[in-house]
């Protein structure tokens, strides 16, 4: 591998206001500048090795994707490019260059928003123990990646680091943010599920599930952090789909399927990354960008 990959990051002058799984996120009043670094998680654990250029990729996609849902819901970005950012930020344009969001400052939500329209991961094994995922009752009959009659919403809770997010239902997320917001996260997760499912079918895309942020600035739902990348959906090639079986995929159930082969407790520490596994990651997050980027206009 030509580059190390940015593993963290140390920015002098400015304050580290929190570190994500992936993301590092600096207080530069009044915004936040959200730094995707190259590291990458599986089983809600982070990898001892980082995925040179992931940062980029994921970035690169969440652009791509705020923009083309914009008329459906604003989002939380002020500028993409390092030289408009603040001046403390100036020193570290390289760095910056390609993996970094100056955006608004939100309230999150303390829910996680999934849509799922295809049975697959923690959806396929609620459904054979119960036949319902997140308390949402499904037809009988459907196997292992089968597409559901219509897209579902499947909340769950925010865990720590280190912690897995526990699915909940809709009532449980009324309670947690009123009905009023929750009837209108539902409302926009559908309808951004929905035209983000037509516009990567133009690429060979299956998205079978994705999660995605919400915030509130002054009483505005907005949406946040990133939207539509390879670590936050399961995105499978359309032309190699077949119900019944686990799917291919440009995302990161490759790591997933890696790490379960190997028997790994799925507990801190995790284990070191064989070259080719980091080698293949980033290729399937490569490929995702690029069929998506041959949309653009």
């Amino acid at each position: 591998m030509d580059q190390p990959g940015l593993k963290n990051t140390e920015f002098r002058g400015m304050k580290l206001a929190s570190k994500g799984k992936v993301r590092d996120i600096y207080d530069l009043p009044p915004y936040l500048l959200i730094v995707a670094t190259d590291r990458i998680s599986a089983f809600d654990v982070i990898m001892p090795n980082p995925i040179p250029g992931k940062g980029e990729i994921l970035t690169k996609m969440s652009i791509f994707w705020f923009e083309k849902v914009k008329d459906i819901i604003g989002n939380h970005i002020v500028a993409t490019d390092p030289s408009n950012f603040p001046a403390a930020c100036q020193p570290y344009q390289r760095e910056l260059q390609g993996r970094s969001m100056l955006v608004r400052k939100a309230r999150p939500l303390p829910v996680e928003c999934i849509v799922r329209g295809y049975l697959s991961g923690s959806g396929w094994k609620d459904y054979q123990r119960s036949g319902t995922v997140s308390g949402v009752k499904l037809p009988g009959g459907l196997r292992e990646s089968s597409r559901l009659p219509e897209p579902i919403f499947t909340p769950s809770t925010k865990a720590p680091e280190g912690e897995h997010d526990t699915a909940i239902t809709r009532k449980d997320m009324e309670n947690i943010i009123g009905k009023e917001q929750t009837d209108r996260v539902i409302d926009t997760s559908l309808t951004i599920y929905a035209r983000a499912g037509k516009i990567a079918a133009q690429a060979g895309i299956i998205i079978a599930d994705t999660k995605m942020e919400f915030g509130t600035i002054d009483g505005e739902l907005i949406i946040i952090d990133e939207l539509l990348t390879p670590d936050s959906s399961r995105f499978w090639p359309q032309d190699d789909y077949e119900e019944g079986r686990p799917q291919k995929s440009f995302d990161k159930q490759f790591l997933r399927d890696y790490l379960i082969s190997i028997n790994w407790n799925q507990k801190p520490p995790a284990p070191e990354l064989p070259q080719k596994i980091i080698e293949k990651t980033r290729e399937k997050y490569e490929e995702a960008l690029r069929r998506l980027v041959r949309l653009q206009p």
